[in-house]
């Protein structure tokens, strides 16, 4: 085991970007092993360590962590930005999932062969089902749970970014959410982690498809 905190997984965002955002704006440094190969992964597979045979994994405090809530809840709780009781944690985890969802949806986006149906669909959902729950909390606070910055208003803006990149305008008719966004990239941590040369990684283009394809021996596109 190892002192530092090491993330494994492929070099690109998928599910480890969260995890890459909530240590950035933790201050807590950390390295990563990117999987590149099949035959990594099998090797990871084989040292036992990927109890459902997946990743992300994450090396922290002694542990192989897997399972990417179980790995943001323990950083968040690690580092304090999970509220300051029961109740504000569970609004948290409440409020991410809801974003994880969003987020997930957009994650498989570069793996459909035809995605503009799916990119309309993503596009309805965030303005009618997602996005107007977070407008609404804004209008009444400056953080989503607890008056301090949390995992939940970390993955909220990590999100509202990410729907930026596809849907140009998308938060127009949400200036709450706009508003909260210029807050959060005030914060030097939040501001660093978006300079060109961080561990921010970019949207995925069609090599990081291949090794996704490659790693996880998946031969056929989903239509």
């Amino acid at each position: 085991m190892t002192d530092k905190i090491m993330l494994y997984y492929l070099n690109g965002r998928g599910r480890m970007e969260s995890i890459r955002w909530l240590l950035a704006v933790a201050g807590a440094k950390f390295e990563e092993t990117y999987v590149t190969t099949r035959e990594q992964y099998e090797n990871l597979l084989k040292g036992g360590d990927l109890l459902f045979q997946q990743i992300p994994m994450v090396e922290i405090d002694g542990m192989k962590l897997v399972q990417t809530k179980a790995i943001l809840n323990y950083i968040a709780e690690k580092y304090g930005l999970h509220g300051k009781d029961l109740k504000d944690r569970a609004k948290i985890n409440m409020y991410s999932e809801g974003l994880m969802d969003l987020m997930e949806m957009m994650m498989m986006l570069p793996f459909i062969q035809d995605a503009k149906e799916k990119l309309e669909n993503i596009e309805n959902r965030a303005k009618t089902r997602y996005l107007p729950v977070f407008e609404k909390v804004l209008s009444e606070t400056v953080h989503l749970v607890g008056g301090k910055t949390s995992m939940a208003d970390v993955l909220l803006l990590e999100c509202t970014l990410m729907l930026e990149e596809r849907f140009c305008g998308i938060l127009g008719d949400f200036p709450n959410i706009k508003s909260f966004q210029g807050r959060m990239t005030q914060i030097p941590a939040v501001h660093a982690f978006l300079q060109p040369g961080s561990n921010r990684k970019p949207m995925p283009d069609e090599e990081y498809v291949k090794t996704v394809l490659k790693v996880f021996n998946i031969t056929k596109l989903p239509l």
